[in-house]
């Protein structure tokens, strides 16, 4: 972060979805900071959060049903100064739900801020690269790309994006969407691809341990590259985007990723590779009839830099093992970087100084 960003420590914030895996991650770098998190989600945490005396609490309410007027007067009750939107639907949910928890969602938490009183409470909405849908061809796509999204995802994406930028021009909001590459680290839901292949990792390693033969790793078409950014890369934007003076940063989208397509096979290799298990992988030769999503991903990142001072830190391998740490045995973590196989140091692109 900048000198001209003011200071965490004491901010009052507001994570929306802050028992989900970004939320999380987010809560525990804001508090670490010195801020006071309010998480806020309308189910438990599946997994830890920080403890109560780190200052951090938990409210349990449904942002999906919650009347934009209710959620003003919760903000007002923590004296949220920041509301970061981590809530939505990706894996395992219809078009139906992804439009409630990726759209109208973010609709009622824009009027909601606009009819808080007081000074400006700053959002920070998380987009999506998905958005784009087929982005640049060749290079990266940079934010000035006009969105054509093909899944529903990203479709229901780009309207929370939409709301929150009516919402500034319009409505007096300060607000601000940071479009996020697809996020990886610890925790990543199981219904990604990414979350899939650690779970089958771990338990093959609980197999081998029993003396068993670890399953094959059964997936569809692996063709894809993808933009890839740590789980920590992002929250130290998120930092950044909720601190910057509104003048920099109120009324933008930001991308924020690696700045680089790693071909998808390449990663699932990587983690079996660092998994130090021998699996199989089988691919299906066809993909699902219902599978619209675009060949490659890979996002310009220099706003961030010049907007923001950022710039990812961590290299895929930092966050493939972080992924398979939460999930192998303790008595079994992840390998180091195995021969032939480059770690991928931070894009030059993005990189907080």
């Amino acid at each position: 972060m900048r000198p001209e960003h003011r200071p965490t420590a004491g901010l009052s914030v507001a994570v929306l979805g802050g028992t989900g895996f970004l939320g999380r991650h987010l809560g525990a770098a804001f508090a670490a900071q010195g801020a006071r998190v309010h998480l806020i989600a309308r189910t438990a945490a599946t997994e830890s959060v920080p403890p109560t005396d780190s200052g951090v609490t938990t409210t349990r309410l449904d942002l999906l049903t919650t009347a934009p007027e209710a959620l003003t007067e919760v903000l007002a009750t923590v004296g949220a100064d920041v509301v970061v939107n981590a809530a939505g639907r990706a894996w395992r949910a219809d078009g139906t739900e992804m439009a409630a928890g990726n759209a109208e969602l973010v609709e009622r938490v824009v009027t909601a801020l606009a009819a808080a009183s007081g000074p400006p409470v700053r959002l920070v909405q998380l987009g999506s690269v998905h958005e784009y849908g087929a982005g640049a061809p060749d290079g990266a796509t940079g934010e000035d790309h006009v969105p054509t999204p093909v899944t529903p995802y990203g479709r229901t994406k780009l309207r929370g994006t939409q709301a929150v930028l009516r919402g500034t021009r319009e409505r007096g909001v300060d607000g601000v969407v940071l479009r996020l590459a697809n996020v990886i680290g610890a925790g990543v839901p199981q219904g990604s691809l990414f979350g899939r292949v650690a779970g089958h990792l771990g338990a093959s390693a609980r197999a081998d341990a029993r003396g068993e033969k670890p399953a094959a790793l059964r997936l569809p078409p692996l063709r894809a590259a993808r933009d890839l950014v740590d789980a920590g890369d992002v929250a130290a934007a998120v930092l950044a985007a909720a601190t910057a003076p509104a003048r920099i940063v109120t009324g933008q989208v930001i991308n924020v990723g690696r700045g680089e397509a790693v071909p998808v096979r390449g990663l699932v290799d990587r983690m079996i590779a660092l998994s130090g298990l021998e699996i199989p992988v089988v691919e299906a030769t066809e993909a699902p009839a219902s599978r619209t999503d675009v060949a490659r991903q890979c996002l310009d990142v220099s706003r961030a830099r010049r907007l923001l001072g950022w710039r990812p830190l961590r290299s895929v391998d930092d966050s493939l093992r972080d992924l398979l740490a939460s999930v192998l045995p303790p008595e079994r973590p992840p390998l180091g970087t195995p021969l032939g196989i480059t770690a991928g140091a931070p894009a030059e692109e993005g990189v907080r100084p």
